[in-house]
Parts: C-alpha cells; structure tokens; sequence
C-alpha cells in the first residue's frame, strides 16, 4: 500500500510545474507562463527555449491554478442538436479551429434534439464555469428559463442558425426567408405550377422564416397554394419521409418539393422510391443545406447552401469580443447571405445555367 502511495507521488512530482521551468533558464514565471501561450511579448527565441524544456521536463499546465488566476476557465460550451448532419458536423469543426487559435478548449455537448438533455447540458455548463455558451437549440426548445439564468449569471451566450427570442443575446444566423424565396423563385421560372412545401414546426425560427420566404415567392410568381402540399413537422429524414407520403395520400403529386433541410430531402428521396417516383426526372427537389460527398457524387438536389464555416466564425468572432470586453460589448444580430446551387442537368438547360 505504502509503495502504491510512493510511486504515485514520484508520478505526480515528474509534472513539473512553471517555476521550475523559469529557474532551469533563469527567467521570470512570467516569462515562461506567456511563453506557452505564444504572447506576443516573448521573442521566438525565448518561446522556443521554454516550450523545449517544458517537454524535456514532463511539464502539464495547471488550468485550476490558471483559473484561480485569471477568472477565466478558456473554454466554451457548444451545444448542437445533432453531429451527423454536415451543417453541424461543418460548423463544430470550424468553432474548434478557430478556438484553437485564441488558445481556447471547446466542450462540444448534442442534445439529440431533445430540450431536457439541452437543459441538463446547459447547467453542466455552467457548473463547468465556461466562459461562454455557443448554442443551436433543438427542434422542441421553447422554456427561456436556463438562458435567463445564464444571462443573470454574466456568462456571454450566443444562438447560432436556430434562435430564440431572448433580448441581450448575439444571433448569428442565414438569412433564411430570402434562401426559401429564392429557391420557390427558381422553380417558378423552371414552370412548375404544383410546388409543395416540406417545413419545420413553427415555432422554430428558420421553419418560421423559411415557410415566409415560400409564401411570398409563390405569392409573387401567382402560383395556387395547395394547403395539403404544406406540412409541418421536424426537420429529420424520418419526417422527410412521413411529410412526403402524407403528400401524395390525395394520389396527386407534386412536380416540385422544397424540403426545409438536407436530411428531411433524405428522408423524401426514400419515400419517392418506394412509390416508384424518380428524383429528378419525376418529381425535382431543393433542399436548404448540402452534402460535402456531392463534390465527388453527383447530387440529385439542388441546395440552399448555407456558410456553415462563416457562421462558425462570426459567432467566435462576437464570442471573443463579449468575452474580452464583457462591460463594452453590445450584443449583435448577424445575418449572412444564402447560395442556390442548382444540380439538376435539365434546369441547367432550360436555364442556361
């Protein structure tokens, strides 16, 4: 028992710490702590030597003591609602990055669109003391309550692509009303009179937005609107499928489908073959969001791109300031610009795309 006791103390007094790095070189702590951080301050030179001997040394930061210091914990919770959809996937790498380079750790959570694993998540957060929450809310968030409290707390809190109504907290989001117009438009043009909408539970902002955006370009092209080719529900490939076979329960279908995200098309596409219904040829599709494996396969929808890496760095860039300058800093609604990226070989000729 005793040599179990010795051996980890012998462990634990290898992990040196950055008082002993100042003496082997006979610099200030200071020196070596702005060192390992890369300040600005430090010569590269001086960097070099001290990151050197901090391996040599079997040096591990302290971040309790570094907390303890600075007030801050260099982390920031972020919170999705899923991982296996190439919008988060996109948008989770590029907050990671660009964490990276201000010297900072994100602690990514998933809620699995579900509100109360959000919730819980929200309050491992905070009891993680983070210097921020970024988050993108689930399909089923309505309770302000947690986000109150964050605020209440003075910890910076961001809502990035799916928002809530909360005052004093920063929105990064697509502007997803002109996205959902522009691709009614383009098929509009294309001469589609039987158009159907896909959609999200109301409540939520860029289902809100995105059936405005449907409504006004079928408004604008004078082309009828079919209530029972207008269906609500979540934004997975599971709905996808569930909304298109409601669709066509009538034996009527349409000639083209909006579909409020990359998965619910999924979804649609599954459902279309099993009622012998081929993509594009019988019925053509637009979905908001996009698959990175369409750079090498050839796509059957056209997409509503959506800057995931922008948002990702728009939202770091309004953390970082609110962060660094919590008294000064006002809170912000960013709003970035969508792409139609059309796929369809026959749109391209009848468009001259």
């Amino acid at each position: 028992m005793f040599v179990g006791v010795k051996r980890y103390r012998t462990a634990k007094a290898s992990l040196n710490s950055s008082e002993d790095i100042a003496k082997k070189l006979d610099v200030s702590t200071v020196t070596v702590s702005k060192a390992l951080r890369n300040h600005p301050d430090i010569s590269v030179g001086t960097t070099e030597r001290v990151k050197e001997i901090a391996e040599k040394m079997g040096y591990m930061p302290n971040f309790n003591a570094r907390n303890l210091t600075s007030r801050r914990s260099n982390t920031i919770g972020l919170i999705v609602p899923k991982i296996a959809h190439i919008f988060f996937a996109t948008l989770i790498e590029a907050v990671y990055d660009i964490a990276f380079k201000n010297n900072y750790e994100i602690i990514l959570m998933v809620s699995q669109e579900d509100a109360e694993i959000e919730n819980k998540h929200l309050l491992s957060l905070i009891a993680m003391r983070v210097d921020g929450i970024i988050i993108s809310v689930t399909e089923d968030t309505k309770d302000l309550t947690t986000f109150k409290r964050i605020q209440n707390l003075g910890i910076p809190l961001l809502f990035v692509d799916r928002v809530l109504p909360l005052p004093d907290a920063s929105k990064v989001v697509v502007d997803d009303k002109d996205g959902a117009f522009v691709a009614i438009d383009y098929a509009a043009r294309r001469g589609y009179k039987k158009i159907a909408f896909l959609g999200g539970y109301s409540h939520i902002n860029i289902a809100n937005l995105r059936y405005q955006g449907f409504l006004e370009a079928m408004n604008y092209h004078k082309i009828p609107i079919k209530q029972k080719w207008i269906i609500e529900g979540g934004l997975g490939e599971e709905d996808g499928y569930e909304g298109f076979m409601k669709l066509c329960k009538g034996g009527e279908v349409p000639e083209f489908v909006f579909a409020i995200t990359y998965p619910v098309a999924l979804g649609l596409y599954v459902a279309a073959m099993e009622k012998g219904l081929r993509i594009p040829q019988d019925i053509e599709v637009t979905c908001f969001g996009k698959n990175t494996f369409n750079r090498y396969i050839p796509s059957i929808f056209n997409f509503i791109d959506q800057p995931a890496a922008e948002l990702a760095a728009s939202a770091m860039e309004l953390m970082m300031k609110q962060i660094n300058n919590p008294r000064k800093f006002e809170p912000k609604e960013v709003t970035l610009k969508t792409q139609l990226l059309v796929h369809s070989p026959f749109a391209k000729v009848e468009l001259g795309l």
